[in-house]
């Protein structure tokens, strides 16, 4: 059998793990994606006709990666931690789209200034972090000049407002018309300036020593750009004051011990692919507060690394929520790097985590993220102490299992696998019947049974079928 992808990297993957250069792999090949993808939105930029694209904007554009250029030749690493931030991938997408709008006549987005002007945002940011002495001219949206990675500097709403930015002795000062510049010192670990105008990106200590710290990022205005959130099921993304980000960070700081519940392979995929977290706001169902059990978390393919997420009630509930979306950005790195399926994307399929029918993908993408979870509640179950614990987590472990357990037939019985996709899915029954040799205690099984018995019966009344 002759395989795109190594048959051991296919196989980790299927069993919900990843060694080192299994994550590696997944990991070189979205950083390619991005950067030919910014290649190709300057390229989209010079063939733009001006309604498009005027000639000012494409002198500006030129400019910006010129100063990208410099940048990185002073310091490689610094300008791609900014290139490859998973949110500059929502605003690449929608920056390209925009340039290559079809019709005799485009018309540009609405949004399409902010855009091509969100170019120099991050142009200087990488100039900034490679700590490249630079002046350029930068323009505030909605209230808000957001230089990625770095934090945002707040202005008076209304139109578009110029910004003169000047690095120099790693301060950047940022000066408006009739307004007082702030200065913003640059260190090895952010961006902080004296003055409340400037609001700097807040980050949380990495999953475990060696890995970079997390970013919780609530300023970029990219991060739910074009996402569909509440179409999607999500809430809102929202921005924190101090005493919410302490409680974030409270919860995280459990994370890491919980994480290794599951398995070493847990928090080593977490360090590897996590590059920041998007607050989302409590979902209908929660507390003011984001207690209690109602959540919402979520990834997005084109921002690789980033898990959208109102605060998780518990860290156990914290660490499982990295553990399911961390499921969906791999898998979606590995459908990218080769097809899996040649099925065709019409939703018809039973799904018991959802009310709605299932496009096949997405009953793969399901089932995989809930095997892991599966796998998860059943190791936590099994080293809890606690007794409330226990029964916490064999009650998650037999509902995860059981959802796993109605669909795979389906996915093991589609003649439109690749030979990737069947090694993967054959490789995700091995690992339901391994975690199914061991049965959670009397009543949570049979509790498990009948919530998806009676989810495919409401599923069938709801979708006629």
């Amino acid at each position: 059998m002759s395989l795109a992808v190594p048959e051991t990297v296919l196989r980790e993957l299927g069993r919900t793990e990843g060694g080192s250069e299994t994550l590696a792999l997944l990991v070189r090949d979205q950083h390619t994606r991005r950067l030919v993808l910014l290649r190709a939105l300057l390229d989209a930029a010079e063939a733009a006709p001006p309604a498009l694209c005027p000639p000012e904007a494409l002198d500006r554009l030129r400019q910006d990666w010129a100063l990208l250029e410099a940048a990185e030749r002073a310091d490689r690493a610094a300008v791609r931690a900014v290139l490859l931030y998973p949110l500059a991938g929502p605003w690449a997408q929608r920056c390209l789209s925009g340039l290559t709008a079809a019709g005799p006549a485009p018309v540009p987005a609405p949004e399409l200034r902010a855009d091509l002007d969100h170019f120099s945002a991050l142009a200087a940011a990488a100039a900034i972090r490679a700590r490249l002495p630079f002046t350029a001219r930068l323009t505030a949206h909605d209230g808000l000049l957001a230089l990625p990675t770095l934090g945002a500097l707040r202005t008076e709403p209304g139109p578009p407002a110029p910004v003169d930015a000047e690095l120099a002795e790693e301060r950047v000062t940022l000066r408006q018309k009739d307004a007082a510049p702030v200065t913003v010192r640059i260190t090895d670990d952010g961006a902080r300036a004296a003055d409340p105008r400037w609001l700097p990106v807040r980050t949380l200590p990495p999953v475990r020593p060696g890995a970079a710290p997390v970013p919780l990022d609530d300023l970029d205005p990219y991060r739910a750009a074009d996402s569909g959130l509440e179409r999607h099921g999500l809430s809102a993304v929202t921005s924190l004051d101090d005493d919410e980000r302490a409680v974030w960070a409270r919860s995280w700081a459990g994370v890491e011990p919980l994480l290794r519940i599951g398995g070493p392979h847990r928090p080593a995929e977490a360090a590897a692919l996590l590059r920041c977290l998007v607050p989302l706001a409590p979902p209908p169902g929660a507390a003011p507060t984001g207690e209690g059990a109602a959540h919402s978390s979520g990834t997005r393919r084109e921002a690789f690394g980033a898990v959208l997420s109102s605060r998780p009630a518990t860290a156990a509930f914290f660490a499982s929520t990295l553990v399911h979306e961390l499921q969906h950005t791999k898998l979606a790195a590995l459908a990218a790097l080769v097809p899996l399926h040649h099925e065709d994307a019409t939703p018809r399929h039973f799904a018991p985590w959802r009310s709605d029918p299932r496009p096949f993908d997405g009953l793969l993408q399901g089932a995989y993220s809930h095997l892991a979870l599966a796998d998860y509640w059943q190791r936590f179950a099994l080293g809890a102490e606690r007794l409330s614990h226990r029964d916490l987590a064999w009650a998650e472990h037999a509902r995860c299992r059981e959802q796993v357990g109605a669909v795979l037939p389906v996915l093991a019985g589609s003649g439109a696998l690749t030979q990737e996709g069947r090694v993967l899915v054959n490789e995700m029954i091995a690992v339901y019947h391994r975690i199914a040799e061991t049965s959670p205690p009397p009543g949570h099984l049979t509790r498990a049974v009948a919530y998806v018995r009676t989810a495919r019966m409401i599923w069938r009344q709801r979708n006629g079928t």
